[in-house]
């Protein structure tokens, strides 16, 4: 064999491990990233199907498209971008914007307590009478999708921390295929929960008793994991979003927040033996969303009697 031929194949080889060690590093890096990332993964899950309940079951798994679509949209046109400029030029920024996105759930979720607690509604909601059908769902699949890329940013945050050392390339991979997965996962998920009340409709038209009382038994229980769902996803905004801003806080100087909560964390754990790691992260997450509400309350104020003084000034 020509001893040029050789060369090359020997050089095509070493390409070719090279490449199969640098598939193998995304993959450990996708694989790492998604389990850091899976708190806010739940999270998502709980807050979506608020924004899909009460349409007609037609319109449910087209919406859920749409916001699929979106989620898509928001991580890999808009925030993949960002992350990896931002890495490479303003590495800073990416803590103040993930607390600004963090306040943002908050105001979110601590208006949604507020109307809850007899406060004034803003916006059509799901129990008024709706004039116009798809003017609503535009409006409602435009508030999942911006409510998205908060969770989305704090998803590819937490991705981009597991790779950091990596090169760009395997950076930009890495955040894509988290991105992708995630979003297949947390609205497949969706379009599940939602559609569960459907299959209860189905199964009890089966001729088996089995099958007809399983059927029954989701059709009654829908409404209750839905309603349950609702509030799971007002309090994960809550917690969430405090969460990031005391992060935020810690990793800017100013760790005493985050240390209360942590606090809280660590008695809880100490306190409950056995079920110490779940009491300890149940209790930073009321802890989180505690600043949550506080914080976000305070935000929502202030927007409203904006909103009002403007209402007069016209």
């Amino acid at each position: 064999m020509p001893s040029g031929l050789v060369a090359l194949l020997d050089d095509v080889s070493v390409i070719a491990r090279a490449a199969a060690a640098s598939l193998d590093d995304v993959g450990a890096g996708v694989a790492k990233a998604g389990t850091k990332a899976a708190g806010v993964v739940i999270d998502d899950a709980a807050v979506t199907p608020g924004y899909v309940t009460g349409f007609t079951p037609d319109r449910e798994l087209p919406i859920i498209w749409k916001i699929t679509k979106g989620s898509l949209f928001n991580k890999l046109v808009i925030l993949l971008p960002i992350a990896l400029l931002l890495s490479a030029f303003l590495p800073a920024a990416i803590t103040p914007i993930l607390m600004a996105g963090g306040l943002y759930l908050a105001f979110e979720g601590a208006e949604k307590v507020l109307e809850k607690l007899g406060g004034e509604k803003h916006g059509e909601t799901l129990e008024d009478p709706i004039e116009d059908a798809a003017t609503f769902e535009k409006t409602r699949v435009s508030g999942a999708v911006r409510t998205d890329l908060i969770l989305s940013a704090e998803i590819m945050a937490i991705a981009l921390a597991e790779v950091g050392d990596e090169t760009l390339v395997a950076r930009a991979v890495t955040l894509a295929l988290v991105g992708i997965a995630i979003t297949i996962a947390v609205y497949g998920a969706v379009a599940l929960i939602v559609k569960m009340d459907d299959v209860g409709l189905h199964l009890t038209k089966k001729p088996g008793s089995g099958s007809q009382a399983l059927g029954r038994g989701l059709l009654k229980a829908m409404p209750v994991v839905l309603k349950l769902l609702g509030s799971v996803g007002t309090v994960a905004m809550l917690w969430v979003g405090g969460g990031i801003i005391l992060h935020g806080l810690e990793e800017l100087g100013v760790p005493g927040p985050a240390h209360v909560a942590h606090g809280v964390q660590h008695a809880l754990a100490e306190a409950t033996g056995p079920l110490g790691p779940v009491a300890g992260w149940l209790g930073y997450a009321f802890a989180s969303a505690v600043v949550g509400l506080v914080l976000g309350a305070v935000v929502a104020v202030i927007v409203h009697l904006v909103a009002k003084a403007r209402g007069k000034g016209h």
